[in-house]
């Protein structure tokens, strides 16, 4: 995945409110229900605001997923917390051409998440499931659904922690992005 391609995908992404007009009334209700209830904290505030370089963020979703439904949320809200990060969403049965390059033990699994730096350089991607998804799903059996159905209540401990899970992977890639010596260079710092 060149540059090149990873500008158009993102180009071809909505922002987060018109994502969610793609979808029917209660897929839309699912995933407000999910962003009402996610607030972050001033030490996360903090934190986002602290990011000083662009980041162009690709979310591979499914609007009718009920793991998108959780995600998809927290990463609009870390957006929300810096200019800096420019979130899109794409459906990934659209894109195809992206899909496949994101699969997870030979699957296509969303959310897929793309970071990208100001000139659209892949920094990473991640996902599906967060760790702490994958703990509480292995401790509660290793059978069975692997994902929580479309509008099945998320308990506020588990939203907190899956939030933890994501901030981290954005302050990674902050990371990069601030370290790399092709953007210092860039940015003269």
């Amino acid at each position: 995945m060149n540059s090149d391609f990873l500008k158009t995908k993102h180009d071809a992404g909505l922002i987060y409110a018109d994502y969610l007009k793609t979808g029917k009334e209660n897929q839309q209700e699912n995933w407000n229900q999910n962003y009402r209830q996610l607030e972050l904290n001033d030490d996360q505030k903090s934190l986002l605001g602290g990011f000083v370089r662009k980041m162009n963020v690709i979310v591979v979703s499914g609007i009718w997923c009920g793991d998108c439904a959780q995600i998809g949320p927290t990463l609009a809200k870390i957006a929300e917390g810096n200019p800096l990060i420019d979130l899109r969403f794409v459906d990934r049965d659209e894109h195809l051409d992206l899909a496949e390059h994101l699969t997870v033990n030979a699957g296509q699994r969303v959310p897929a998440v793309v970071f990208c730096a100001e000139d659209y350089e892949q920094v990473g991607w991640y996902g599906d499931k967060t760790i702490s998804r994958y703990r509480r799903i292995a401790a509660q059996s290793l059978g069975g659904a692997a994902c929580a159905l479309p509008g099945a209540p998320i308990l506020a401990e588990q939203q907190q922690e899956e939030l933890g899970d994501w901030l981290n992977e954005f302050e990674r890639v902050h990371h990069v992005l601030r370290l790399s010596g092709r953007l210092r260079k860039i940015h003269n710092d």
